[in-house]
């Protein structure tokens, strides 16, 4: 069976690296030098998770993505 999760990818210029997370799924994350990297690892860190995963992972829609603005 094929499940769809949501990734969040971010980039952390000061270090160069990108940053990604599976938020709905606990110990799911990766820091590299190349997106393809993180994809690459999100998806065996998933799977990993997945296998080993005692209680059933809860199935959530994306909604949206929102960029938040405040002042400092």
């Amino acid at each position: 069976m094929r499940k769809t999760f949501t990734a969040i990818i971010e980039y952390d210029p000061k270090a160069w690296q990108y940053i990604g997370i599976v938020p709905n799924v606990p110990g799911v994350h990766t820091v590299e030098d190349s997106i393809e990297e993180v994809r690459r690892n999100l998806k065996e860190v998933l799977e990993l998770v997945l296998k080993e995963a005692k209680e059933k992972v809860e199935d959530l829609e994306f909604v949206a993505l929102e960029v938040i603005e405040v002042k400092e």
